[in-house]
């Protein structure tokens, strides 16, 4: 299966406060496989989970987790969902996971064409765990100011 790593670069994402995000230089075109999630082979019970900050992870199954973490190299890492907590005019995603052979690719679900953000949905549960970590910060924060 032909990837298209040499058309993607790394930059910074269109969604205010992504950090970096992954586009690409050429137009791809819908149903195109466009680049494997790779990273450390894990299961979920070892996989590093950073008290649920480690954004990272792709759970395959219990014996088979992804943690793409350490893997800056890994160009799937940056694709972002642009159905996230705000939503911003014009992005969608264009691209979702699909298995392969128990490997993670990214699939165009769009044509996507040159200059595009390459995005696709995280899953309710990942914003959802996104959502309570930001709750449990906000009452720390809360509780912090009260005992000051």
């Amino acid at each position: 299966m032909m990837l298209l790593e040499k058309q993607l670069e790394i930059r910074q994402s269109k969604i205010p406060g992504a950090g970096m995000g992954l586009f690409t230089n050429k137009p791809i075109k819908k149903e195109t496989v466009i680049i494997e999630y790779t990273g450390t082979i894990t299961t979920w019970k070892e996989v590093d989970h950073d008290e649920g900050t480690n954004v990272y992870i792709y759970y395959v199954s219990r014996n088979h987790v992804i943690d793409a973490r350490h893997h800056k190299d890994s160009l799937a890492r940056y694709v972002n969902d642009a159905r996230g907590l705000q939503k911003i005019k014009g992005l969608r995603n264009n691209t979702q996971y699909v298995k392969i052979k128990r490997k993670i690719y990214l699939q165009a679900i769009t044509n996507i064409p040159a200059g595009a953000e390459i995005m696709v949905s995280y899953g309710k549960e990942y914003w959802d765990v996104i959502k309570r970590n930001m709750d449990l910060d906000r009452m720390q924060m809360q509780n912090l100011a009260v005992a000051i």
